[in-house]
């Protein structure tokens, strides 16, 4: 439950929003990652204070992904110590924070449930407001921990577990352009290295082999030529690049298999956001096109699509390395963002698996038909 609070004395008398310097304490335990970071907006600008993350790849790297049960424990047991660090490094006690932000979802709901516990018992201990966060809107405003970004701007969230084309107005104010129909881009990524024998996490492990491949030796399939929305689809070159994984016999064939599949992604990312901004140029005179989440760290990805934003006249910006993949400093910004206008959580607000975030779009036109799996968002 979504509640408006009272931060008038500080708020700008045309907008309503919070103009003070804003502390907030950022918890992220959605995947594989427990963390915690202390940011600070001030007007536009973040300054992020500190960011820790502890992962669990060594925890799930004997299993080829991460394993629900374990990461929920691994987060049980790290969370205060992880929060700790976060504090330290900040200089910061309790006391200078003005709310603890927590993701609430989507994610793996039992580490979900760990994070957004811990941000409710230190929320209601200390007296402090608390934020649910929406772990896709901390991605969305990840960009801006690097450079102050205005809204609105058009954004490509492409990560293990989403993949979709917003538009952004503003935080809480997002509707999907497009989305995948299957699977995303970073868990295909991730199953292709898998199936080259390749370790835990295998998108970094296939970029680094595609470095030394020559990807013009096989024939991908490219998805949905010929539609005219800007959804997605990478079920088909999963499929594909497995079957041609079992017939890899060296490692050179295995390199030029990832540059392959490294270019198949790219070029699908590229032409499915052409069209998305070819129709977002029509009404908006601000052009940026950002890009954010795990796969924006891919650079041969990040390349491609800087290219095609520079050929419609966009702007092109994607966040600082080290916020691309899960962080809690996204969520302390959006949680930030969130406490300026008012917005902070009830106590009682729970842990969601699935959580959109154009939620009106989701209940008219679902990407994912009643009884078919497919991605997180």
């Amino acid at each position: 439950m979504e509640m408006s609070a009272d931060y008038s004395s500080g708020a700008d008398a045309a907008t309503g929003r919070d103009v003070r310097a804003l502390t907030v304490l950022g918890l992220e335990t959605s995947c594989d990652e427990t963390a915690a970071s202390v940011v600070r907006l001030t007007g536009g600008r973040a300054e992020v204070l500190s960011s820790v993350v502890h992962s669990q790849i060594d925890d799930h790297a004997a299993y080829g992904g991460v394993v629900p049960e374990i990461a929920a424990r691994s987060h049980v047991e790290m969370i205060a110590e992880v929060t700790r660090r976060a504090m330290a490094e900040a200089d910061m006690g309790y006391a200078g924070l003005d709310a603890i932000a927590a993701t609430a979802g989507p994610g793996l709901v039992g580490g979900v449930m760990v994070g957004l516990s811990f941000g409710k018992a230190a929320a209601l201990a200390r007296g402090l407001p608390l934020v649910a966060v929406n772990h896709l809107e901390g991605h969305a405003v990840s960009a801006r921990l690097g450079a102050e970004v205005a809204y609105p701007f058009l954004l490509l969230l492409v990560s293990g577990g989403h993949c979709q084309l917003l538009e952004v107005r503003g935080i809480g104010d997002m509707s999907r352009i497009g989305a995948t129909i299957d699977d995303a881009a970073g868990e295909a990524f991730d199953k292709i290295a898998k199936a080259l024998g390749l370790g835990y996490p295998g998108g970094p492990a296939l970029e680094k082999l595609a470095a030394r491949g020559d990807g013009s030796r096989f024939d991908l399939p490219r998805a949905l030529l010929g539609r005219k929305d800007c959804d997605f689809s990478f079920s088909g070159l999963k499929t594909a690049a497995f079957r041609i994984a079992q017939t890899c016999e060296t490692e050179q064939d295995r390199a030029d298999l990832a540059d392959a599949v490294q270019n198949a992604i790219a070029r699908q990312l590229s032409d499915r956001s052409e069209r998305a901004l070819a129709a977002y140029a029509e009404t908006h005179a601000h052009r940026l096109f950002v890009v954010a989440g795990g796969v924006a760290a891919n650079k041969t990805i990040r390349a491609t699509l800087q290219a095609t934003a520079a050929k419609h006249g966009f702007d092109f910006l994607a966040p600082p390395m080290a916020y691309c993949t899960d962080n809690a400093a996204m969520i302390a910004l959006a949680g930030a963002e969130r406490l300026a206008l008012g917005l902070t959580s009830d106590i009682d607000v729970v842990a969601r698996p699935r959580w959109p975030l154009d939620e009106a779009r989701a209940l008219s036109d679902p990407s994912h038909k009643p009884g078919r799996k497919g991605a997180k968002a």
